[in-house]
């Protein structure tokens, strides 16, 4: 039954804990789990009205601050939107933490090792470890970045690693982000809004801090410099203003205090690359870029690319100018070399995976693809070089005709897809806004690692996503989802 809007009602009152998924923060007998005690004490006691008047106040800023991102619902007509935000935030204990960050930086480091070997030596290759057709055939591969050196042997200086949490309780590894994850300023804005809105609590709990984390990451630009110079110039690199994460890239160089430049503000002069200013010319040492492969170069690669630099390539090439995250990097984050990870981990560094897969069906494998067409109806079949949400079917919510479009589709082009068995992402309890009441919805996580040269980094909580829509599985924002502040606690 829905509730009464009124201070003396607790907003957890009618919260059912869901007998199929594993909740975050209630125990299968509906009790309130112990890290979890205290920040609810204090909800319940605002009632749900005041629940409500700060949910409209958490609204009401992220307008303000223009916190929003753009779904491309049709090509040329973008929609902005604000980043929902929801006020109940994830609590990760110090020891969940610990684990849960040796894995992310065992996967980056590993990766990092795979892309050097594939772009050099192919000796995972030639040891049939990882099928070489797999990684030669990936849109992904460029043959542009063969033999090129980046400076400290770092191709994913920024790596966004998605982690669900299965009914088992155990944590998996959804997928990797090696090209230009996203979500970070929102991660360091939901921190800002809770500490406004929720003074107090913040009092009652000892929180890792996540406010250096613009910090870290203009030291780890600047460790991964060219030789030829002491003290790098770095700038951010963005497609502009209709950029669905334009709010990211401006926000980020504001925390870093350097430039945010589109490709028309920079240009390549006898091997090096320069930003125009109004004092004339400076050399730009690394470039953190926001801009997608195909497009950094119309000399490399997209001819019609108004977003790029012409002869950016040449001057990476050369060693004057280091790009960040490295050209090439969407070929380890390519779904399909996803199921190869583990293996790559213990190629590289000689260690067992800290974090599980979740069991892949690559559909270019024949007995793959015919367990792939015999259970489409049970399977969450995605394309191998998709982002956002978008290819993705989930089995059981599919009609006949529907089913038979994604083998049709499989069938086509099998390299393309792989499949997964429906994991039940963990829930934990989200206020919605329609109803307002509490009610459970399915979270991932999305961890930050920043790998320099001989440094590391990982943020300590990252950003958990929400899928807003009940029994939606897909939270991604573009596909209607929202985020949560993540609270790592530190030991007293």
């Amino acid at each position: 039954m829905k509730q009464t809007n009124t201070d003396n009602v607790s907003i957890f009152d009618d919260y059912q804990v869901p007998k199929s998924f594993f909740d975050e923060a209630f125990d299968d007998q509906g009790q309130v789990k112990s890290g979890y005690n205290s920040l609810f004490q204090l909800f319940s006691r605002l009632g749900s009205d005041a629940f409500s008047r700060l949910n409209e106040e958490a609204r009401r800023s992220f307008f303000n601050q223009g916190i929003t991102f753009a779904v491309y619902n049709e090509p040329t007509n973008p929609t902005e939107k604000i980043f929902p935000f929801d006020l109940v935030p994830r609590i990760i204990d110090t020891q969940e933490w610990d684990y849960l960050e040796k894995g992310v930086l065992q996967r980056a480091t590993a990766i990092n090792e795979f892309l050097w070997d594939i772009y050099h030596d192919k000796k995972i290759l030639l040891d049939k470890v990882v099928p070489a057709d797999l990684i030669m055939t990936s849109q992904n591969y460029l043959k542009a970045m063969i033999g090129v050196n980046p400076p400290g042997k770092v191709y994913n200086h920024i790596s966004g690693t998605d982690l669900i949490r299965h009914i088992d309780g155990k944590y998996y590894v959804l997928e990797d982000n090696l090209r230009c994850p996203s979500g970070v300023s929102y991660v360091l804005n939901n921190r800002i809004a809770m500490k406004r809105l929720l003074t107090s609590a913040f009092s009652d709990f000892r929180l890792a801090s996540i406010v250096d984390y613009s910090e870290h990451l203009l030291s780890m630009l600047q460790s991964v410099k060219p030789s030829s110079t002491d003290v790098p110039r770095c700038v951010v690199l963005t497609p502009g203003v209709y950029n669905s994460a334009y709010f990211e890239h401006a926000f980020l160089a504001q925390t870093m205090g350097e430039a945010l430049v589109e490709g028309r503000d920079l240009f390549v002069d006898n091997g090096f690359v320069y930003m125009k200013t109004i004092h004339g010319p400076q050399r730009v040492d690394v470039i953190y870029r926001r801009v997608d492969d195909e497009f950094i170069d119309p000399l490399e690669f997209r001819e019609d690319s108004m977003l790029g630099v012409p002869g950016l390539m040449s001057v990476y090439r050369k060693g004057n100018v280091t790009i960040v995250n490295a050209p090439g990097n969407g070929v380890a984050d390519d779904k399909a070399v996803y199921a190869y990870v583990p293996d790559i981990i213990k190629y590289y560094l000689n260690e067992e995976p800290i974090l599980n897969n979740v069991q892949t069906y690559h559909c270019a494998r024949p007995d793959d693809y015919k367990y792939v067409m015999e259970h489409v109806h049970e399977l969450v079949v995605k394309p191998v070089d998709e982002s956002g949400g978008y290819g993705i079917t989930i089995g059981h919510t599919l009609t006949k005709d529907q089913i038979k479009e994604v083998q049709d589709r499989i069938k086509a082009n099998p390299r393309k897809y792989i499949a997964q068995p429906v994991m039940s992402l963990s829930v934990l309890a989200t206020y919605i806004e329609e109803e307002s009441r509490i009610e459970p919805r399915h979270i991932d996580l999305r961890t930050f690692t920043l790998l320099g040269k001989n440094k590391s980094y990982v943020l300590k909580g990252g950003l958990t996503r929400v899928a807003l829509r009940r029994g939606n599985l897909i939270v991604n924002s573009s596909q209607g989802g929202g985020s949560k502040d993540t609270w790592v606690m530190e030991d007293v």
